[in-house]
């Protein structure tokens, strides 16, 4: 029997070796700390602090702004310089907080739960929300809010995505070599939650080491299983984990909570046993640097908040000029023109490349070959619905099941005419989902 899998995508060049075989090393920041308020979806956070104030490491600075929001909290120890708009990877001007660090790290005194298993489901949702725990695999969905669905009995499966599917992030893979248990644990207390949910681990069998680490910790645990999946982009895609790892379909107008499922993306489970157990607040995560571009690609464990050009000098700049440089993986990811942002609950990787080989060739017509359905995980058709965005067809786009595309970029990878469909589906299905926002 074949490894579970899904219909469509791609195998993109690996490029992991750069950074997959050195450990986690942890980066204390320096000089100012940007904090975004909004580093989730939903409601921006609101600021607590004023201009001027000394705050601690693990402090509170912004409140949730509704249910579907986050706290954040200062990942350093300082004052606050000031709050105001700053560019953030996506080029778009957030209002932030910005904190100059003291050098220190005083840190605030946290409050470990000795016995989680004594915990109400009411107190492990409230402690989740308070540390700002979000989903930290790219989307970030407020956990709490994941967490609470309307029919709690009905949850089967709660998955790991430990699929790390990108081509070049290795933060997911290093947090499992190196901290195999936080990530069980964080399952157990999701667990805790869902009585009737057994708990999978989905990991691609190009981490063999992974599959063994979690094998051996799960191996007395009967509601925990670890599923060997088939090494293809985008395996770590929601849609895909859930079909691979379950059998069960969901389109774009349902929830995983509709399939039975809830999806967890490791460092966010890992959070999660923070938040619970011990009682800290998300101000720390993994972050890839790297890149054929970068001197030392590695994996840090940094202060969120910290810029992006601080940790591409802690990797030792670049030792050749970068051409590309990516905030994320390169199917995904956002294309920088300079490393003065901010990093976020979000964002997990820097890439430099030394060539932009997607710059490099020139846009031809399409020749239908069909490379592009035959990759799209969805079973769409991305060079028609393409067609439909170029001659800004809504209402046709919409019959094609245009919202259903899950951006993963596959169709653009495999186009021989070199045709940014992922780009322009994209586009398309901004404009639509507009729309229908208006006629609210």
């Amino acid at each position: 029997m074949g490894l579970k899998t899904f219909k469509g995508g791609v195998h993109p060049q690996d490029g992991k070796d750069l950074s997959k075989s050195k450990p986690i090393k942890e980066l204390l920041p320096e000089g100012e700390l940007v904090f975004p308020l909004s580093q989730h979806i939903g409601a921006p956070a609101t600021p607590i602090v004023a201009v001027g104030d000394a705050v601690l490491k693990g402090q509170k600075i912004a409140e949730a702004g509704g249910f579907v929001s986050s706290p954040i909290y200062s990942s350093i120890s300082g004052t606050v310089k000031a709050i105001e708009p700053r560019r953030v990877t996506v080029g778009d001007m957030v209002n932030s907080i910005i904190i100059e660090s003291d050098g220190e790290f005083n840190e605030v005194a946290y409050e470990e739960t000795e016995d989680v298993s004594k915990l109400s489901n009411q107190e492990i949702i409230d402690k989740i929300k308070e540390a700002g725990v979000v989903g930290m695999g790219g989307a970030g969905f407020p956990t709490h809010v994941k967490l609470s669905p309307k029919e709690p009995d009905k949850i089967e499966y709660i998955i790991a995505n430990c699929a790390e599917c990108e081509p070049y992030l290795t933060s997911d893979y290093r947090r499992m070599v190196e901290q195999p248990e936080k990530l069980v644990e964080g399952m157990k207390i999701i667990l805790q939650l869902f009585p009737n949910a057994k708990g999978i681990f989905g990991i691609e069998d190009n981490k063999p080491d992974c599959i063994e680490k979690l094998s051996a910790l799960v191996a007395s645990e009967p509601r925990m299983e670890v599923c060997p999946l088939q090494t293809k982009y985008p395996q770590g895609g929601e849609r895909q984990l859930i079909f691979a790892t379950t059998g069960r379909s969901i389109n774009s107008k349902m929830l995983p909570a509709d399939a039975g499922c809830i999806v967890d993306n490791v460092e966010t489970m890992v959070a999660i046993y923070n938040a619970v157990k011990l009682g800290m607040p998300l101000t720390n995560r993994i972050f890839t640097v790297t890149g054929d571009a970068v001197s030392d690609p590695r994996n840090f464990y940094i202060s969120i908040g910290t810029s992006y050009s601080q940790l591409l000098e802690a990797a030792g700049g670049l030792k050749a000029p970068a051409k590309k440089m990516i905030a994320g993986g390169p199917m995904m990811g956002f294309a920088l023109f300079n490393v003065d942002v901010p990093t976020t609950k979000t964002t997990s990787a820097l890439l430099c490349m030394t060539e932009d080989e997607a710059s490099k060739y020139e846009t031809t017509a399409c020749i239908n070959c069909g490379r592009c359905v035959e990759a799209c995980p969805e079973n769409l058709i991305p060079s028609r619905l393409a067609d439909f965005s170029e001659h800004k067809q809504m209402d046709v786009f919409e019959k094609w099941y245009g919202l259903e595309c899950v951006e993963c970029g596959s169709c653009s990878y495999v186009c021989p005419a070199r045709r940014p469909l992922a780009q322009s589906v994209k586009t398309m299905k901004k404009m639509v989902l507009a729309e229908k926002r208006k006629k609210k």
